[in-house]
This record gives structure tokens, C-alpha cells and sequence, in this order.
């Protein structure tokens, strides 16, 4: 519980020449949540909702981001409450496509795992005369219209050129099987669209239609960290007996508490239940999705994988670790939007609030399956993968002074790094996106 006055601990804290440090102030909400502090980070998050916007500066936007899902972990208590503000999707609507339509257009980090994608494929298919490209994630068809265009001058002509793509939306798919063939046609190129219609985690990769002899690729962009997500919290622990038990309990002494009093005392409880508390033993178990979906993956032997995610740890169940590590992460992204991008841009403020939003909101709101954001740094997906019986392709010396040239034209502060025959492209000194190219272990 609480000891001494709340406002003094908001007082105590370390003040700027123009006021109250808002991410010192966030943190410190942070540390009230994870500590099952509710009275003190409710103060602490209304006084963030007077100083953060999100048509303000980088800051502001992201601070207003952060508290926001803070709030969503604290209602997230009362399941009734939490439903009703945050209904759960059955699937991407047209809007959250919209959104990654426009993280596509504002930032060059899809850019460049696309022109690094591509090249690899050209590279490892040089004298290929059949290639077959699995997409997991098919939604932009500049991606293989630029290989179209790169293959259709390849010496000694242009292969015959599958592409099997996966989506959960067939409005996707079927925008992308016309953008294609309607190009393919165009250039007189040999294509062949497959739409499969799935969950990546559903995927079925023995119904696939690869056949002998097709030379496989696979691309997978900021898809495979949703795997790791698992039941990691103490819900999915208990029986559903045990479950309707404790939610008795809390009806009966909710009338014989404040409402606000109750919450705190669940939250504190919540917290030394949970996997976030210090003093759990409980950590984060390896998924076994992940391990299902790498070994199909390697049963087909692809000649390439190339592999995107995003450079960041956020796989953690210490709810702080992850707000620190969060906050590092997206402090760069919403930078790089700051320098390059208007903050009256109406397609900034969706993309910030529609998915940069709901990630961190997902990140810090979410445990257990419900917690897709689960990113890990490259060293891990190296591990895991050549665990899975893949091995590292190093990748083009050609892709990479194209990228250079790409990530120019937006900013000088957009660099690259080789780490581990691997690319990371960052912004300034910081990491932000891995590319990683990969074989089967014969």
C-alpha cells in the first residue's frame, strides 16, 4: 500500500526548466503499475494527459502512447471494462491495412528489407529457371514488382515465377493477385499468384503448392515474432474453477471496500502472482508454435529464407524491462517521424495512433497469448534459427549500396551496419531492423 502523501512522490521528482520531465514522470507511473501503486499512478497519468499530445512533439506523442496503454494494464483488472473499451478483432480491418500502407510510405525500414529481400533472391537464383517465392506476410506488391522488373533483364531471360502468398484478408490477396499479374502481363513474364487465405500461425506448410524442383524462397517481414507468443501468465495457470473462485471473492469484498481500494489491493496481488514481480519464479517459457512452424518451414528446404524483424528486446515478462526497453525503441522511431515527417500530417497521426500506438499498448497492456509484441534482437533469431537447422547466407555486397543510396534520399541519419553477416538498419547509432538471409542445412 501507499505510505505518505501521493503528491509528494509526484513533487519528488526531477523537474525540467519547462516543467515536469515527462518520461521520468512515465517511468515512474510505470514503476506504480507494475507495483500495484494505483492511487499514486493515477495522479502520475492525469498529469501526463496535461502535458503529452498526440499532434505535439515526438515526446508528447509517444508519452501519450505509453500512458495510454499503462492506463489499458490498470483497467485490464476488471475484464467487463476492459472488453468494452477494447473489443478484441477477429481480423485486420481496411484501416489497420491502411496504416501499414502508410509505415511503408513514411519510413524506408520495409524499403529497405525489400530491395535487400529481393536481391538475395536474384543472387541465389541466378540460374534458376523455376523460383518460388513463399510470402508471410503479402500485402505490398511494389515489393515483387521491383523483382519482376530486376528478373525480366536477367541474362538468358526471366524465370518462371511462383509466389504463394499468406494473408488472413482475401481482399489482400486478391489485391495483390491483381496489382501482379496485371504488371506480369504487361511485361509478357511468366507468374503465377497463389493466394492462401491463413494465419501464420495456422499456416499448413505440407498443403503448400511447392513441387519438386521449384527453387524455394521465403520471405518473412516482422512476422515471426508473433510465434513466441505463450500462455506466460498466472491466467492461464489456474483452473477455471479456481478462476470463478477468486472473482467470487472479489465481488464480495468489493462491498465491503472502495472501488478504488479493491483495485489497488488486486493489482498488488497481481503483482505477486505474476511473472513481472521480482520475486517470481515463473519466467517466459519458449513457445512451442515457434519451433512447430521452423521445422515445417525447414522440411521443405528452401534454397533462401530472408528474415525481418524488428531489433529490440521486448520479450520479457518484467513489465519495467519492458517499458524501459520499449521506450528506448519507439523514443527512435517516433524521431525519425519528427525529422522527416510533418506533425500536422494526417498519415503520421494514424500511423502513430492506429500501430505505432497499439504495439506499445499490446507490449505493455498485454501477457500471456494476448502478447504478440514479443520482439527479440538478432542474436537470439540466430540462435533459434541455426538450432532449427538453418545456416547463414551472407548477403549482397549490391543490395547493400543500393539500400545506401535508398535510405539517402530520406534522411543521412538513416544508416546501416553489417552485425554477424546480418544487416541492421538504424536510426543514428540506434538499431532498429534486422535482415537476416538463411538456408536449409543440407
Amino acid at each position: 500500500m501507499d505510505s505518505g502523501s501521493p503528491y509528494q512522490w509526484l513533487r519528488e521528482l526531477r523537474w525540467e526548466s519547462q516543467g515536469l520531465n515527462p518520461m521520468i514522470l512515465l517511468l515512474d507511473c510505470a514503476k506504480c503499475v507494475a507495483s500495484g501503486s494505483i492511487k499514486n499512478a493515477d495522479i502520475g497519468l492525469e498529469y501526463i494527459s496535461q502535458i503529452s499530445s498526440p499532434d505535439g512533439s515526438a515526446v508528447q506523442r509517444m508519452v501519450t502512447y505509453f500512458s495510454e496503454a499503462l492506463s489499458y494494464r490498470i483497467i485490464k483488472r476488471l475484464p467487463g471494462v476492459y472488453k468494452s473499451l477494447n473489443p478484441p478483432k477477429t481480423s485486420l480491418s481496411s484501416e489497420d491495412i491502411l496504416v501499414q500502407k502508410y509505415f511503408y510510405d513514411l519510413c524506408p525500414f520495409l524499403k529497405f528489407s525489400y530491395l535487400i529481400t529481393n536481391q538475395a533472391i536474384v543472387e541465389a537464383m541466378e540460374f534458376e529457371k523455376v523460383v518460388h517465392i513463399i510470402d508471410l506476410h503479402c500485402c505490398e506488391p511494389a515489393q515483387w514488382i521491383d523483382l519482376l522488373l530486376t528478373f525480366k533483364n536477367r541474362q538468358g531471360g526471366p524465370p518462371h515465377l511462383k509466389i504463394t502468398g499468406i494473408h488472413e484478408k482475401k481482399e489482400v490477396l486478391d489485391q495483390m493477385n491483381f496489382h501482379l499479374t496485371t504488371e506480369a502481363g504487361k511485361l509478357d513474364f511468366p507468374l503465377q499468384f497463389y493466394p492462401v487465405i491463413s494465419k501464420l500461425e495456422d499456416v499448413d506448410f505440407e498443403k503448400l503448392p511447392v513441387k519438386i524442383g521449384d527453387a524455394l524462397a521465403i520471405s518473412s517481414v516482422l512476422q515471426l515474432h508473433s510465434l513466441l507468443a505463450t500462455d506466460d501468465d498466472m491466467a492461464g495457470r489456474i483452473s477455471p474453477a479456481a478462476a470463478a473462485t477468486m472473482n467470487l471473492q472479489r465481488a464480495v469484498h468489493m462491498g465491503q471496500r472502495t472501488f478504488a481500494e479493491w483495485l489497488e489491493r488486486d493489482m498488488i496481488n497481481a503483482y505477486i502472482l505474476s511473472p513481472d514481480s521480482a520475486l517470481s519464479p515463473l519466467s517466459l517459457g519458449a513457445s512451442p508454435k515457434m519451433g512447430i512452424f521452423l521445422n515445417a518451414m525447414q522440411k521443405l528446404q528452401p534454397k533462401l529464407v530472408v528474415i525481418t524483424e524488428q531489433e529490440s528486446n521486448l520479450n520479457g515478462s518484467n513489465l519495467m524491462e519492458r517499458v524501459d526497453r520499449a521506450l528506448y525503441f519507439y523514443s527512435a522511431l517516433f524521431d525519425c517521424l519528427e525529422s522527416t515527417v510533418l506533425r500536422t500530417s494526417v498519415e503520421r497521426q494514424k500511423l502513430e495512433s492506429m500501430l505505432l500506438g497499439e504495439q506499445i499498448k499490446n507490449i505493455i497492456a498485454c501477457e500471456g497469448v494476448d502478447r504478440k509484441e514479443r520482439h527479440e534482437k538478432l542474436e537470439k533469431w540466430i540462435r533459434r534459427l541455426e538450432m532449427a537447422g538453418f545456416v547463414k547466407v551472407p548477403l549482397s555486397y549490391n543490395g547493400r549500396i543500393e539500400a545506401k543510396n535508398l535510405l539517402q534520399r530520406y534522411s543521412n541519419k538513416y544508416k546501416f551496419r553489417e552485425e554477424n553477416d546480418c544487416l541492421l538498419v538504424c536510426w543514428s547509432d540506434t538499431p532498429m531492423f534486422s535482415v537476416s538471409a538463411w538456408s536449409f542445412s543440407r
